[in-house]
């Protein structure tokens, strides 16, 4: 088949066919990549049945261990690592508005996290109906999570703490000084055994010159999106709130979600 966009040139046309045969190439790399990952051999089973901070489904305040994330005939589950708190040297303004608003800097969220799952908020009951258990797990207080969620008009994600146990630190989520990673986690259970099957240690490499470690790069939207353009991945960090609309488009904006990212509860 041959293809062709209105108004291009031969030049275009030589070098868009050369980069495809790149991208094909990609896509193969990927597939070996993924079933690598599929093949790698049992990983270590848990040291204990971790206890987490939860509500249940009258939304009270309950616990959950580790077992219990694991619904019948679903043996993956998915664990991203909120890091809530931040980073002490993220310098990056906190939420403008909300109960986030009243904490210190270095006791809210990260805005790069915060970025990530708003996406994965939509994704969250795709994965849950294809198979997958997929669960949220940050450090702060139960409280403060659920909190913020319902700043960020967050629905479908399943959030816990690990306030309460060392989780985060015996898989590397968290650092030997108490830093928060946002490291990906999964876990298999085969034969009511839980073992580790595989976490984003990409983070844990060194990075190429100009990248950052993208250990989750290929599950993030926005960046993969930015990578579509002329343009590519700008210099610019997320943020919890973008003053992205002009004085006079306020009004006629009043309802975008641009403008108004977060709605306080």
């Amino acid at each position: 088949m041959k293809i062709t966009f209105p108004g291009e040139s031969a030049e275009y046309r030589a070098a868009r066919e050369q980069l495809l045969e790149q991208e094909i190439s990609l896509r193969r790399a990927m597939e070996v990549v993924a079933a690598a990952r599929r093949n790698l051999p049992p990983g270590g089973l848990i040291p204990e049945d971790y206890v987490f901070d939860a509500i249940d489904s009258n939304g009270a305040p309950s616990i959950v261990r580790l077992s219990e994330l694991f619904a019948p005939g679903k043996d993956s589950l998915v664990i991203y690592n909120f890091m809530f708190p931040r980073m002490p040297q993220d310098e990056r303004p906190k939420a403008a508005a909300g109960i986030t608003a009243a904490l210190k800097r270095e006791e809210g969220p990260c805005p790069s996290c915060t970025a990530f799952l708003d996406t994965l908020d939509g994704a969250a009951k795709h994965l849950e109906a294809g198979g997958l258990n997929f669960v949220v797990i940050a450090k702060a207080p139960l409280e403060r999570v659920l909190a913020f969620a319902r700043e960020r008009g967050w629905r479908n994600l399943r959030l816990l703490s690990a306030a309460g146990n060392n989780f985060k630190r015996d898989y590397l989520a968290e650092s030997s000084e108490g830093y928060q990673l946002p490291l990906m986690t999964v876990f298999h259970r085969d034969d009511n055994q839980i073992r580790h099957f595989w976490s984003s240690e990409l983070i844990f490499a060194p990075s190429d010159p100009g990248q950052d470690p993208r250990h989750n790069g290929t599950t993030e939207p926005l960046w993969n999106i930015f990578d579509l353009t002329r343009e590519g991945r700008p210099d610019w960090d997320e943020q919890l709130d973008y003053d992205c609309c002009s004085h006079s488009q306020i009004q006629a904006a009043e309802s975008s979600s641009c403008c108004n990212p977060i709605t306080p509860s």
